[in-house]
């Protein structure tokens, strides 16, 4: 499925749309901070773990944050985890893929998205797509990416199997990125997955930051062992799923404490 618009970002962006980028962020992620955080109840365990990557990996270390995806909102409601110095701090803020089908339909939102550091992916046209190129681009930058690995908001909460595309970003990235795995439980009582979808208010929220890791001793064993472009994707997107899938149990526990302290 060709994406509906023109390419949204600049070969070289000028001061005017990275200031524009910086208010968009800023004032995007100030709103989810106030509405995750005082709107609602927000309980994050092991913030430190993020921040510190945030604002103080070295140099030239991508980072590359993972999680559930429970709500069509919960990039930017997520971001809430964040403090006001970090959403106003463009160059240490996330970029992440997403949907051209529906966010990238019109000029007027993919300008609006794009400033946000929304990559428009097109659904259907598999891993070597130009916004995924770009999205590795940033990443050998050393730039801060998230991704939802499932592709789409998981309506049942049911297992569901990461596309591979994350698999293809560990396999050719020329750097070696830092993976942080995050699970979070509410988002979709914050927004729910049916009609009207109008953002709810008192909800409760909890997000468990998981420990950071490396792929590299995998993807290194895998280019040893000869594997296949194929083998390589498929094994480091298995391996990222089991990674995170050990956070879900324990999120889902803490949420319901959080909920029976009334």
């Amino acid at each position: 499925m060709p994406l509906e618009v023109k390419w949204p970002f600049p070969s070289a962006p000028h001061l005017p749309w990275t200031l524009a980028s910086r208010l968009v962020m800023g004032l995007v992620g100030t709103y989810s901070c106030f509405w995750t955080r005082h709107v609602n109840q927000l309980n994050v365990h092991n913030e430190e773990v993020l921040y510190e990557l945030i604002e103080k990996r070295e140099p030239g270390t991508p980072l590359l944050t993972v999680c559930n995806h429970q709500s069509c909102m919960d990039d930017p409601h997520l971001w809430g985890i964040l403090k006001l110095r970090h959403v106003w701090n463009l160059q240490k803020m996330r970029w992440t893929p997403t949907a051209a089908d529906i966010c990238f339909t019109k000029e007027l939102h993919s300008r609006f998205f794009s400033l946000g550091r929304c990559v428009p992916v097109c659904r259907g046209d598999g891993v070597y797509q130009k916004g995924m190129d770009y999205i590795l681009e940033k990443l050998n930058h050393g730039d801060w990416v998230h991704m939802f690995p499932e592709g789409k908001v998981n309506m049942t909460q049911e297992f569901m199997r990461f596309k591979w595309g994350i698999g293809r970003l560990l396999a050719e990235c020329r750097l070696h990125p830092i993976i942080l795995p995050l699970w979070h439980v509410g988002m979709n009582d914050v927004l729910p997955n049916e009609p009207p979808y109008v953002p709810r208010t008192g909800q409760k929220i909890t997000v468990l930051i998981g420990k950071p890791f490396s792929a590299q001793p995998l993807l290194e064993y895998l280019q040893a062992e000869n594997k296949s472009t194929v083998e390589m994707r498929k094994a480091l997107t298995d391996f990222i799923q089991e990674e995170i899938q050990t956070l879900k149990d324990q999120a889902e526990r803490l949420h319901q404490t959080f909920k029976l302290q009334g």
